[in-house]
């Protein structure tokens, strides 16, 4: 772990360097942060045993009482405690389509829409739902400052079995806070519908994509070989008043997916 202070880095005179070993640093800290979620939500569940009401925990810690009953990550260790992770290297292919037809974008699950299309077996398994600081890209499309806390709610997506992406949804607490969408689980029947349900209605969506190496977390939890690389979406969606409403982090195992793009009116040129 890199223990260089900012202002280390900040001394740093190249500033190809200087953004590379911000990166690297950024990187240990998204995977130290998940581990202490996860420490985190044992915690809250070794409390609740003991007697201690969700109530109770949450006014001591000064949290949503919905997290307190938050278990370790679904899709890493079975009630049992046996691994249900595939094997490495498993091969499975599914298509990402840029932009999203707005009627798959508004069914219950995207991810599971599109899987489905394609003859797939998909699952979801939610990986955490709570506040985390904001980084720097999700800051800015949030309109608020590096390091906030905001509401954060990641997921696991496998098809046959095999997982392929972790999609992440960020939403200001300023905005969420208190509301549904901070309880754990799936919001039913949508979390489309839960957003439009508290008043929000879209105006405009700007995505941005990426390939990169993967993060520790990445390639641990999405079961990457070495040297195989993720595509990351970023989709960061606006309100018809313009407020920042919802941002989507979609983390790909570049090696499982191919990636369609066309115009959503089906009016393709090239």
């Amino acid at each position: 772990m890199d223990d260089r202070t900012p202002a280390d880095f900040a001394a740093i005179g190249d500033p190809i360097e200087r953004a590379r070993a911000l990166s690297r640093a950024m990187a240990e800290q998204q995977a130290l942060i998940a581990e202490f979620a996860r420490l985190r939500r044992e915690a809250f569940a070794e409390a609740e045993a003991a007697g201690a009401s969700q109530e109770a925990i949450a006014r001591q810690l000064g949290v949503i009482p919905g997290q307190a009953s938050q278990m370790p990550p679904a899709g890493v260790r079975g009630a049992a405690g046996a691994s249900s992770e595939p094997r490495r290297g498993s091969r499975v292919v599914v298509r990402r389509a840029l932009p999203t037809a707005p009627a798959v974008r508004g069914s219950a699950s995207l991810f599971v829409t599109e899987a489905c299309e394609q003859g797939i077996r998909a699952d979801r398994r939610m990986l955490y739902v709570g506040p985390e600081p904001a980084g720097d890209d999700v800051a800015a499309a949030l309109c608020v400052e590096p390091g906030t806390e905001i509401l954060a709610r990641r997921k696991m997506l496998l098809a046959d079995d095999v997982p392929v992406r972790i999609a992440t949804s960020y939403f200001r607490l300023d905005v969420f806070g208190g509301t549904p969408i901070c309880a754990p689980g799936f919001v039913r029947p949508s979390l489309q519908a839960g957003i439009e349900a508290l008043g929000h209605r879209f105006g405009h969506a700007e995505e941005h994509l990426v390939a990169r190496p993967p993060t520790g977390f990445e390639a641990e939890n999405l079961r990457l070989e070495p040297g195989e690389w993720i595509v990351r979406i970023l989709r960061a969606s606006y309100g018809d008043d313009g407020t920042p409403v919802h941002v989507l982090e979609t983390v790909c195992a570049a090696s499982r997916h191919v990636f369609p793009i066309g115009q959503v009116a089906g009016a393709d040129e090239f």
